[in-house]
């Protein structure tokens, strides 16, 4: 059986979790909730590593479109790009892609984007820093 080989946009590999039998839905295939957490906390880490600060809140997650099913079993990896830098949030656009051990393919089984704001101790939003915008302009 020939293996599917896809090229994808070059992103950050931001974390990886096996799906166990707690993970799963009423249909044996991955709870979609258990996924956007998994989505959120990713996008959270990698904004807050882009921008060199804890004090990142989500605001926004587009659409989710759940394109395939994953399985007990099977390895999640999420990959994470910045796709915009506004006066105090980050865009992330994410794909959570199933991973095949025995193979290493890989296949999209949700992607979305995902907007984080900076905020202060008052929880009010705060400019994100010119070094920070520089440092996404050159990746």
């Amino acid at each position: 059986m020939a293996v599917e080989s896809i090229d994808f946009t070059p992103m950050q590999l931001i974390s990886t979790h096996p799906i166990k039998k707690s993970d799963l839905g009423f249909h044996a295939n991955l709870f979609g909730g258990k996924l956007m957490a998994w989505i959120d906390a990713a996008g959270a880490a990698m904004a807050m590593e882009v921008a060199d600060t804890p004090r990142m809140v989500t605001i926004k997650i587009d659409e989710c479109v759940f394109k395939k099913p994953a399985k007990e079993g099977q390895l999640i990896k999420i990959y994470g790009i910045v796709s915009g830098v506004g006066n105090s949030s980050l865009t992330l656009y994410l794909e959570a892609r199933a991973h095949n051990v025995y193979s290493g393919s890989q296949s999209v089984i949700l992607s979305t984007n995902i907007k984080f704001v900076r905020i202060d101790e008052n929880n009010d939003p705060i400019p994100i820093s010119d070094r920070v915008r520089d440092k996404c302009k050159k990746s």
